[in-house]
């Protein structure tokens, strides 16, 4: 398996733990008040700032331990440099990556127009937002083991 391969790999078992260790974390403390008490955007709100952040620090910090380990095991070290190959898989997974997400953002709209609440909004924007970032592992692990 290649560096890219297990690259992806970690990326899609930490996108995977990231979202479910945080989501569990902060479903007990959601609010009971009214579908559309103020209590309840401050949750979402707060939901997807915080793992937006959360989600980027552990992505650097998983980044590196992996790296470390990588060059401990291997006795190599990770490629300084992205071939044509790379560049065009990486092209891939973002697209398809923003494809998961701008189908998601407009659900998301989409249920507003059809007098959802808003926290039905706020969940499917979530989810489009770890579905994408799964998109774009699983992209790259295809693109990797197939060839583009």
């Amino acid at each position: 398996m290649t560096y890219q391969e297990k690259k992806s790999i970690v990326s899609l078992i930490s996108a995977i733990l990231i979202f479910v260790s945080y989501s569990l974390y902060m479903y007990p403390q959601h609010p009971g008040g009214g579908l559309e008490s103020t209590e309840t955007f401050r949750y979402w709100g707060s939901f997807v700032l915080i793992l937006t952040l959360v989600s980027i620090v552990a992505h650097i910090i998983i980044s590196i331990i992996f790296n470390i380990v990588f060059r401990i095991t291997t006795k190599e070290k990770e490629p300084k440099f992205a071939d044509e190959l790379d560049k065009l898989i990486d092209l891939k997974a973002n697209r398809n990556s923003f494809f998961v997400f701008i189908i998601g953002f407009l659900l998301a709209m989409g249920s507003l127009v059809i007098y959802q609440p808003s926290q039905v909004m706020f969940i499917i924007l979530i989810i489009s937002g770890f579905l994408s970032d799964v998109t774009g592992s699983v992209t790259k692990l295809y693109h990797y083991r197939r060839g583009v």
